[in-house]
C-alpha cells in the first residue's frame, strides 16, 4: 500500500477523468476517486467522516459547478459548489494535515488588461460562475491549510461535455457555424493539468505553505474562433466557421475579452514544460479516434 492516498473529489468531470485515465502511470500513488453520489462535500459531516480515519496524504479537488450560464439563475447551487464545499476541503485538510490542491479559473478576472494576468494582478469576476470560484479561492487563502490554487482556462477533454466534442458534433451535422472572435484565452487539454496536478502532488514538500496561487494553461493565445478553426482543420471537417462578435451571440454570463493567463511562476515552482496549445488539441483529438 502506498504511503500517498490521494482523495480526488469529481472523478466523473473531465479533470477527474483525466487523472483517473493516468493514474496507473504513478505507482507510488494510491487514488481514491469520488463523486458526489458516494461523497457529498458540501456536506462538511459526511467529508469529516469519510476523511478521519481513510490515511489520506492528499486531496485535489476536481469538484466544481461549471455551467456558467446557468449559475445566473443557480448562484446558490453555484456557491455551495464552488466555495461553501471548498472551505469543508480546506478545513478538512487542515485537521488531518493534508495537502490540498484545488482548480480556479481565469473567469476570475475581468478581461480589461492587454497583457497575460499574472497571480499578483487584482480579480475582478464578471459573472456568478466566476465569483462563486473567486469566493472558494478565498476559503482556501483564509484556511492554514497547506494548499494550493491552480487556475486554468478553457479546458477540454475526451471526457464530459466541452467545446471540443460541441465542435466536433457541430462540424459533423452542420456545413458552417458561427464562433466568437473577440474572446482571447488559452484552450487547456484537462489530461496536461491533470499530470501537472499528480506531479506537484507526488513531490514531498512541495506544497508547504497556505493558500499559493499558480495560473496553468496551455502555452499561446486563441480566440474560440481560432480554436473552432483548429478543431475543424485537425478533425479533417469540411464544416465553414464563420467569426462574430460576442455581440452577436448574447449570453446569460458576462466573460472577459481577455484572459490569458501567465505560467511562469507555475514553470519555475515545480519545472514544468508546457505544450503549444494546438498540439495538445492535436493529441486529445486523436485520443478521441482512437
Amino acid at each position: 500500500m502506498s504511503s500517498n492516498k490521494i482523495l480526488v473529489t469529481g472523478s466523473t468531470g473531465q479533470l477527474g477523468s483525466e487523472i483517473k485515465a493516468i493514474s496507473s502511470n504513478y505507482p507510488d500513488l494510491d487514488f481514491v476517486f469520488t463523486h458526489s453520489s458516494d461523497l457529498d462535500i458540501c456536506n462538511q459531516v459526511q467529508l469529516n467522516e469519510f476523511v478521519k480515519d481513510a490515511g489520506f496524504t492528499g486531496i485535489i479537488n476536481c469538484a466544481g459547478y461549471t455551467a456558467v450560464d446557468k449559475a445566473e439563475q443557480d448562484a446558490g447551487l453555484a456557491g455551495l459548489v464552488n466555495a461553501k464545499a471548498v472551505g469543508h476541503l480546506a478545513a478538512v485538510a487542515q485537521r488531518y494535515q493534508l495537502k490540498l490542491i484545488h482548480i480556479s479559473t481565469d473567469y476570475v478576472f475581468d478581461g480589461t488588461v492587454n497583457r497575460p494576468y499574472t497571480e499578483r494582478m487584482p480579480v475582478c469576476p464578471l459573472s456568478a460562475y466566476g465569483k462563486t470560484k473567486r469566493a472558494g479561492e478565498m476559503e482556501i487563502m483564509y484556511s492554514p491549510s497547506n494548499s494550493i490554487i491552480i487556475r486554468t482556462s478553457w479546458m477540454y477533454s475526451s471526457f464530459g461535455n466541452n467545446f471540443v466534442k460541441t465542435m466536433l458534433r457541430l462540424g459533423q451535422e452542420r456545413e458552417s457555424l458561427s464562433v466568437v472572435f473577440d474572446q482571447i484565452g488559452t484552450p487547456t487539454y484537462a489530461r496536461d493539468l491533470a499530470q501537472v496536478c499528480l506531479k506537484i502532488i507526488s513531490q514531498p514538500g512541495r506544497i508547504d505553505s497556505k493558500g499559493k496561487l499558480y495560473h496553468y494553461s496551455n502555452e499561446g493565445t486563441a480566440s474560440w474562433y481560432d480554436f473552432a478553426q483548429a478543431i475543424m482543420e485537425l478533425a479533417e471537417l469540411d464544416c465553414k466557421v464563420k467569426p462574430i462578435e460576442s455581440k452577436d451571440y448574447p449570453t446569460a454570463a458576462r466573460r472577459p475579452a481577455y484572459s490569458v493567463l501567465n505560467k511562469e511562476k507555475i514553470k519555475a515552482d515545480f519545472g514544468i514544460e508546457i505544450s503549444y496549445w494546438r498540439d495538445a488539441l492535436k493529441e486529445c483529438i486523436g485520443r478521441m479516434g482512437d
